[in-house]
């Protein structure tokens, strides 16, 4: 409608109602601290032994390298839609859509697959804490309804909620850390985590699978551009400090951790019980009213994950919608709450589905419904993070040359190597994931080029077929573009 302002047109989101803490805390909050660090840091300790703390704080290193590229970046892409406008810009339409079929499949799946994981707390937690014994399915669907709420209140409302959830998953990991720190560890307070025999031990390639998966979602700060204040700002902003929080704060909880039980038992005492380790140490130097809390916060931060990729997701998806990849109907958004509201009712249906699928054959929500699904998506999302970094320096050097500063090259070149590597190591290690056969992880990572494949052919098919909506892959702004003659791949 003419005159009206830019945050009321029909189908916009809510404009400028983020700043860089609420970009922190919806990325810092999709990666679940608590969740990765109690249910999964001990799995890392075991494979990695005690130089896995150095784990996390190179991957932080490596993304921090990958974000100097792909925030330098940011001012020139104006959609929504993250690593798919960003690959579309650098590498063309079709690499584009590729990365966007390849996204929404990552994304929902570890946000599909940590339904799993919510469900098995809860129940596990209910009924040890309350004496309750609900069925996993219904805790799962209860825990679908709660984010599809928040989300259809809108960013801010959604922005709240995980900040409160943030601080106290955080609080609760801090709280651990001083009691351990206050009493002096199990045999006195040493860093033999981070001598070279324990950094460069040939275990650590496992480390790193585990690692990387705790920083999933990193890059959705440029996924709330439209809803950004001064994006060109705060989202760069926002992702060094996510990143470098991460990194540090995961680094020093695991090293706390190890010196709770000392660096010459924790290996052991982690494959012993892999699960309670985090509360076995904060119920010892705490206190066990501490290990309670603790189990009823894992929830908390496992939902807080839940919402930060629902609401990752249906921007993807809204994005794709303004771009005409998707039908337009998904891409309206709430008149009052300026959520993309039927974009988070297609997610969540497609959630009920899955969950139900798995609660009808039996399936147990940790090891299946968890591990298998989550694992495409932490390999999808770790490839699409390596196409961006090579999209970075393809941009740069070729498509727009003022624009590049030899720091932002080098970073792209670096991270792009560095990427690659972490993605073979992960893939050669997803069995530690998965904890499964070696032909179920053979089809679990072949979910990842078979929609590579898929969405190459569909790319192909919409630049003869259909080549207005091609053109308009990556840009983002819903409007009408004119057909070049010949339209670049």
């Amino acid at each position: 409608m003419a005159g009206s302002s830019p945050d009321r047109e029909p189908d916009s989101l809510k404009r400028g109602v983020l700043g860089t803490g609420s970009l922190v805390l919806m990325v810092v909050a999709a990666a679940a601290p608590l969740t990765v660090m109690a249910g999964v840091a001990p799995l890392a300790i075991t494979v990695g032994g005690i130089g896995a703390p150095a784990g996390y704080l190179a991957a932080g290193i490596m993304l921090t390298v990958f974000a100097v590229a792909f925030t330098r970046m940011t001012r020139h892409v104006g959609s929504a839609g993250a690593f798919y406008a960003y690959i579309a810009k650098g590498l063309g339409k079709t690499w584009g859509f590729v990365a966007a079929l390849l996204a929404l499949m990552s994304y929902n799946a570890l946000q599909i697959g940590v339904y799993g994981l919510f469900a098995a707390q809860a129940k596990a937690t209910l009924a040890e804490v309350f004496g309750l014994d609900v069925p996993w399915p219904v805790i799962a669907l209860v825990a679908v309804a709660l984010v599809l709420l928040v989300a259809w209140l809108g960013i801010d409302v959604g922005a709240k909620v995980l900040g409160v959830l943030l601080v106290l998953e955080s609080g609760i990991l801090l709280l651990m850390a001083v009691g351990v720190l206050t009493h002096g560890g199990a045999s006195g307070l040493d860093a033999k985590s981070f001598t070279p025999s324990a950094v460069f031990s040939p275990a650590m390639g496992g480390v790193l699978a585990f690692s990387f998966a705790a920083f999933m979602g990193f890059e959705s700060t440029v996924l709330y551009r439209r809803e950004a204040r001064n994006p060109e700002r705060t989202i760069p902003r926002a992702t060094y400090i996510a990143v470098g929080f991460m990194a540090v704060f995961y680094c020093f909880i695991v090293w706390s951790v190890i010196q709770a039980f000392g660096s010459d038992q924790v290996v052991g005492a982690a494959a012993g019980d892999i699960g309670g380790l985090f509360f076995t140490a904060i119920g010892t130097y705490v206190g066990p009213w501490a290990a309670v809390l603790m189990h009823l916060l894992v929830i908390s931060s496992v939902y807080a994950a839940q919402l930060a990729f629902h609401n990752a997701i249906t921007r993807y998806t809204y994005a794709l919608a303004q771009d005409g990849l998707l039908p337009a109907w998904i891409g309206k958004v709430h008149p009052r709450y300026r959520s993309p509201y039927r974009a988070s009712i297609v997610q969540t249906a497609l959630a009920v589905v899955v969950i139900a699928v798995f609660a009808v054959t039996g399936a147990d929500p940790y090891t299946k419904l968890l591990l298998w699904v989550n694992t495409p998506g932490v390999v999808g999302i770790l490839v699409l993070q390596t196409l961006t970094a090579i999209a970075t320096v393809v941009y740069f050097l070729r498509r727009n040359k003022a624009v590049g500063t030899p720091v932002a090259v080098a970073a792209g070149i670096a991270s792009s190597v560095l990427l690659t590597v972490a993605t073979y190591v992960l893939v050669d290690s997803v069995g530690l994931l998965t904890a499964a056969s070696a032909t179920v992880n053979v089809v679990l990572v072949s979910i990842v080029p078979a929609t590579l494949l898929v969405a190459g052919a569909v790319a192909v098919w919409l630049r003869k077929r259909r080549p207005a909506t091609y053109v308009r892959i990556g840009e983002g702004d819903g409007e009408t573009h004119p057909v070049p003659e010949g339209i670049s791949a």
